[in-house]
């Protein structure tokens, strides 16, 4: 294992820091002070008709708790609904803290989700309340089972009752006399009724996994077996005098995933009828179901193993008959369709494809019999935003002439209208939005790679600004005062004719004249794109440029970005060859530039970004002299069966491919500055994966830097003074191995 020596300041150096510029960023100025943190706005609550909103504010009455406010959309008029001091729970004096609310139908009644605890990734267990706002009347629900163990609470159709999950039970319990009717008896660590294990939540974003009937009689529910997944054991050495084990059920690349099916359960109580949708429960996937808004069928999403087809089936639900009513299929992989959802009062439903090279919206007969192209042309729709279905428009996040930039437009949902751009077209760069019901307000929030985050209320379609709600004021303030970087995007073409987008910061005293050390942000894999003209979100980048690195990140093919179904999907079977050659061969072009020194080449990522980084390290070492890798795979076949095959293939039928994209092969090539850290607490990518590559290094007698953090998880962030620690670590081995400023 090799150590980091930092060595001793001399006295002088010492007396030096005690008169600090202000004006340049430091580790303790970016996280131990509270000078850079940004506004927060929201989340916010539309009402139905989007006339108003609500949020949760801090108490204005003295109570060290939250109100839920109303405030007017047009106007702006504020209205305290549910005071601090109507959440005390009796025999308490303090109010519940509100991790989450939800208003009954009727909006009578309130739903507060609270005491929560995090499951993998987010806090989906907690307690919930009932408020009933006419009596004023708080109550707890599920008070006979375990505290904090409440899941996805959610009212019936007509507020009678609530329906939850404890301990991968369900229950609903009637609101009139809290009695509790449990829907499911045999949930157990591996029979999981309502959500989803580890695999299913980490890759396909499944968590709640239950739904009502439209007219509340029934409750769809996923069920999933994971008693044959073998777990994955995390070794706690710290938290006590001997070590324990943290299993997790984790599928392995080339293993079966948990079995699962959908089943529909009287919401009353008794036997559950199963859908009965062809193929073994443990060779498939159904990542998605809806009912019908008219009741009596569910459509759910069913992908195979290898996940290149996707059906869809109409299920009956009273005799789970189940019928196919549309398939799609890809040579590489099929995405899940997040953005379906009915319309024509369920005579027709809004469906995602890539079939014709682009990603775009379909709308599809119930029955699957007529499908109509709803946004024709050489662009890719990259995300819902909201179905006007008065008018019957579409408003949705596009870009078609800039990758990196997101823009609003809308189209009529007969797919004859004409592309309108809603974005105002002279602020470029990255839009997103939270549309009200009936689309004539919505909240706009906008950033660049040289301007932060603003959010404002702007009316619709003409996007007139009614009010800025956050303009990060306090934290543009204290940035202003900074020596700023010069933030620009580029594009690169390769020597394979290959274009990618990227981005940079240069010093503030950048001089042309001089040559510097560059520094790659890469992550280059199918599950995120990094060089968009967005606020970078990271000013240890402007640290480092103060210091006079060259911070640069860029995309290349097989990552999200908005360029047609060939960029994304030529990755397929080549995870760890196609993206780490074309982030060496942009690099390539980019050390011919005059001020780059092509000497002083460091690159660093986290997870699929640490994998890149040892794959650039390994494949091309004449390029990459220092790396920084943080929680990487370092052998494919560590990782998820979900993911890994997804993008790969699978294992039994093409292992060399696994081979050949798996850094591990090809560390005895190491020749630069490695230092690689990760979390043994990591249950997304295993601390194995380190342990296996430091093994291949003393193998092959490479020296390298280690940095172990116990219990922490993949996102090394636990435990008092972790990230600092990270950072502080990661910036010393950059200074020492690729020297800053220029020469």
């Amino acid at each position: 294992m090799g150590l980091l020596f930092f060595g001793f300041m001399p006295l002088s150096g010492l007396l030096s820091q005690k008169v600090q510029d202000s004006s340049l960023l430091t580790i303790d100025r970016i996280f131990n002070s509270p000078e850079f943190r940004m506004e927060r706005f929201g989340p916010v609550h539309w009402t139905d008709d989007g006339t108003a909103y609500t949020m949760v504010e801090r108490s204005s009455s003295g109570i060290r708790g939250q109100d839920i406010v109303r405030y007017d959309t047009q106007g702006g008029e504020k209205e305290i609904l549910v005071a601090a001091g109507r959440l005390i729970p009796a025999g308490t004096d303090k109010p519940l803290t509100i991790a989450n609310y939800i208003w009954s139908n009727d909006k009578h009644k309130l739903l507060i989700f609270t005491n929560t605890q995090k499951l993998w990734r987010l806090h989906t267990r907690g307690d919930y309340w009932v408020l009933d706002l006419l009596s004023w009347d708080l109550q707890r629900l599920g008070v006979d089972l375990p505290e904090s163990s409440l899941m996805f609470a959610k009212f019936s159709p007509d507020d009678s009752r609530v329906a939850y999950v404890s301990d991968h039970n369900l229950y609903v319990e009637s609101l009139g006399d809290h009695h509790i009717t449990q829907l499911t008896g045999d949930g157990t660590v591996t029979l999981i009724n309502g959500t989803f294990d580890w695999a299913y939540e980490e890759e396909f974003s499944c968590r709640d996994g239950f739904s009502w009937s439209p007219d509340g009689s029934e409750i769809a529910y996923w069920q999933l077996d994971a008693s044959d997944i073998h777990d994955f054991l995390l070794i706690n050495n710290t938290d006590s005098v001997y070590s324990y084990v943290i299993p997790v059920q984790y599928p392995k690349v080339g293993y079966l995933p948990s079995g699962c099916r959908i089943g529909v359960v009287p919401s009353s109580g008794g036997r559950t009828t199963w859908m009965e949708i062809p193929g073994d429960v443990r060779e498939h996937y159904l990542p998605r179901m809806m009912w019908d808004p008219n009741g009596g069928h569910l459509l759910v999403q069913q992908l195979n193993y290898r996940q290149d087809t996707l059906w869809l089936w109409r299920c009956r639900a009273t005799t789970g008959e189940a019928v196919n009513i549309y398939t799609e299929s890809d040579p590489a992989w099929v995405d899940v369709v997040d953005e379906w959802q009915w319309l024509d009062n369920g005579r027709t439903f809004l469906w995602t494809s890539e079939k014709d090279g682009w990603r775009h919206y379909y709308r599809i007969a119930a029955d699957g019999s007529a499908e109509t192209l709803i946004t024709p042309g050489p662009y890719d729709v990259i995300n819902l935003e909201r179905i006007d279905s008065k008018n019957d428009m579409c408003y949705f996040i596009a870009s078609p002439d800039n990758p990196t930039q997101r823009y609003l437009y809308r189209l009529p949902l007969n797919g004859e209208g004409t592309l309108e751009m809603i974005t105002p077209a002279d602020a470029k760069g990255t839009h997103s939005y939270d549309i009200a019901p009936g689309c004539a307000f919505a909240f706009h929030h906008f950033s660049c790679l040289t301007s932060p985050p603003v959010t404002e209320l702007v009316a619709l379609p003409g996007h007139e600004v009614i009010r800025v709600v956050n303009d990060n004021a306090s934290f543009l303030q204290a940035y202003d005062k900074l020596r700023h970087s010069h933030n620009e995007l580029f594009r690169v073409t390769t020597a394979d004719g290959v274009q990618m987008d990227g981005w940079m910061m240069k010093p503030p005293d950048f001089d042309p004249s001089g040559k510097y050390p560059v520094l790659f942000y890469v992550y280059g894999e199918p599950a995120g794109q990094t060089a968009t003209d967005s606020w970078p979100h990271n000013l240890w980048y402007l640290m480092l440029a103060q210091k006079g690195y060259i911070v640069m990140t860029l995309d290349n093919r097989g990552t999200p970005c908005p360029r047609g179904r060939e960029w994304r999907k030529s990755i397929y079977r080549k995870v760890g060859v196609l993206n780490s050659h074309d982030q060496a061969m942009a690099a390539k072009e980019i050390l011919k530039w005059d001020f780059v020194d092509p000497d002083r080449i460091a690159v660093w990522g986290w997870s699929g970004g640490g994998s890149m980084t040892l794959n650039l390290m390994f494949r091309y070492p004449e390029i990459y002299k220092t790396g920084l890798a943080v929680a990487a795979v370092s052998d494919e076949r560590y990782y998820n069966t979900i993911y890994q095959q997804r993008y790969m293939g699978l294992l039994a039928e093409n292992p060399e491919d696994y081979t050949e994209g798996s850094p591990i092969t090809f560390a005895g090539n190491l020749q630069g500055n490695l230092l690689f850290v990760h979390g043994t607490g990591d249950d997304n990518v295993h601390y194995q994966n380190a342990e296996a590559l430091i093994n291949e290094l003393i193998k092959n007698n490479k020296q390298f830097t280690f940095m172990p953090y116990p219990n922490r998880t993949h996102g090394i962030y636990e435990g008092e003074n972790t990230t600092r620690h990270l950072y502080t670590l990661l910036t010393n081995y950059l200074m020492e191995h690729t020297p800053p400023g220029a020469r």
